[in-house]
């Protein structure tokens, strides 16, 4: 009898427990993943609020979201959730990637925007706060260049105030203007338009993004440089940088910004004539590309000049220049191209300069020999926070050719390589500013020597939060004037010598 009443309760606990289980659709977000088709997962955002144990709570069946929904939007201005309405509806009627694959065909750009326009009168047709015909007719134009272009990011591409744009996952994008990060209240109506978009970008240039190659290095027609990487290495959805140049900016404009004073250009334009071997070394978004644009200003227009770049985004202004770039693998994974065969390719090209944009990994050494077999005068970028570190970080990919070479030979390939190591970095307040310029002048025992000759000598911030210093010379006599003498370069070291003294190099 006891044994029958256990059962019983047994049986009755049970029935509870089934009654309480919801309906099947909400059991949708907690079946396997294998269910959704390869290259279309899209992973929830994860909960981080913790529940009383410490660990995070799972998203409730309330708080998941289709993801060809647009976003709640409560936080944006009527404008912009009026167009997210749009472009969601666009998203569920219109094969965006065969739009994008349209552009230069002019009957289908044609027919796409009467689409466009008829599903965008559609769903303004249910709204009374349209505003004027002028308004309407703006909208509509912002909806086909936004379809047809880039998305929200069209806005942010024409504002030449911004550097970088950075999108984290289609509903948050950020933005760098006057070198300070912030927060838009620009998004994408999906995750499928923002995918969309990338595609958009990579397509053209014949490279492709997908799980078998999750990240991808691209450019735009303006030659700013794109970086995207979607799941499974992120996993918050894909992410979106683009670093963006605008206007090429001159020596006088950096002089005008005070990233650099004219007394050390000078120093440094006889440097270039006198095809003296210059690194530019900084951290990331420091302004070397920017900086070394300038310098190749004032090569000779009469010299057959070779650049070597990654993602182009050089943009010299001579016209006898050959411009190469490197190229990954095929979805096979074959034709890549790589940096280093390029260097090795263009010694056969007869160049009179070689202009490496950023020198990352074995093509180092490959550098390195053509400097010191007569093609003096080159110019190269590399991530480094000093210039100590920069001439640290080329040996350290010089190994990475994997030849056995001993420290010390390649120590004295680079003492007689590099003559001019140019020091960059951003600021506390976002400016960008040379911060110090150094001179390669051999070795003593196993150690390259260099000397600094200028020095940005910063004294703090003022009210504003602007940093106050100024340029200083070190006082020491470049050992490069008798190179100028040389060559018949014209230069007065008194230019230097105009600036303040360092009190003290230790």
């Amino acid at each position: 009898m006891l044994a029958d009443r256990g059962f019983a309760r047994g049986i009755a606990a049970l029935k509870k427990v089934v009654e309480g289980i919801g309906p099947e659709p909400l059991l949708e977000a907690l079946r396997s993943s294998s269910r959704v088709p390869v290259g279309d997962r899209r992973q929830k955002r994860r909960s981080t609020e913790p529940s009383s144990n410490g660990h995070a709570h799972a998203p409730s069946p309330e708080g998941i979201r289709s993801a060809s929904a647009p976003p709640a939007g409560d936080d944006l201005p009527a404008h912009e959730r009026l167009k997210l309405r749009i472009h969601a509806a666009l998203s569920e009627r219109i094969d965006l990637v065969a739009a994008g694959l349209a552009r230069g065909d002019a009957a289908k750009i044609a027919q796409l925007r009467e689409s466009i326009e008829q599903i965008t009168q559609e769903v303004l047709g249910a709204e009374t706060s349209v505003g004027s015909a002028e308004d309407l007719a703006h909208l509509k134009q912002e909806i086909v260049n936004e379809t047809l272009g880039f998305g929200p990011l069209e806005d942010l591409m024409a504002d030449p105030d911004i550097t970088e744009i950075m999108v984290n996952g289609y509903e948050t994008i950020y933005v760098e203007r006057f070198g300070v990060i912030e927060l838009t209240n620009k998004r994408f109506a999906n995750d499928k338009q923002f995918r969309v978009v990338i595609e958009r970008i990579v397509a053209p240039l014949g490279r492709r993004i997908d799980e078998s190659s999750p990240m991808v290095d691209a450019r735009l027609a303006d030659g700013s440089r794109v970086n995207a990487v979607i799941e499974p290495i992120t996993l918050d959805g894909a992410m979106l940088t683009i670093r963006r140049f605008g206007k090429r900016l001159q020596a006088t404009d950096l002089v005008a910004l005070g990233s650099v004073t004219q007394q050390v250009l000078n120093f440094l334009q006889a440097a270039v004539r006198a095809r003296l071997n210059t690194v530019i070394s900084g951290g990331t978004g420091s302004g070397k590309t920017t900086f070394l644009n300038v310098l190749s200003s004032y090569l000779p227009s009469n010299e057959r000049i070779v650049t070597i770049e990654d993602a182009a985004e050089l943009k010299l202004m001579q016209r006898h220049v050959i411009r190469m770039e490197s190229r990954p693998a095929n979805i096979e994974g074959r034709g890549e191209i790589p940096v280093r065969e390029l260097v090795r390719n263009a010694l056969r090209m007869r160049p009179d300069r070689i202009i490496v944009g950023e020198a990352r990994g074995a093509e180092a050494l490959d550098m390195l020999q053509a400097m010191n077999t007569g093609h003096d005068g080159s110019l190269t970028t590399i991530h480094a926070n000093s210039a100590r570190d920069a001439l640290s970080r080329i040996e350290t990919m010089v190994l990475m050719s994997g030849l056995d070479l001993p420290v010390r030979a390649i120590r004295e390939q680079v003492a007689s390589a590099i003559n001019v190591v140019i020091q960059v970095a951003r600021l506390h307040d976002g400016s960008r500013k040379v911060v110090s310029i150094n001179e390669v002048v051999g070795m003593e025992g196993d150690i390259v020597t260099m000397q600094e000759l200028v020095r940005y000598q910063q004294h703090g911030l003022d009210l504003d939060g602007k940093v106050v210093g100024e340029y200083q010379f070190t006082g020491v006599q470049p050992q490069c004037l008798k190179r100028f003498e040389e060559v018949g370069v014209a230069y007065d070291v008194r230019e230097l010598s105009s600036l303040k003294l360092v009190e003290s190099l230790w």
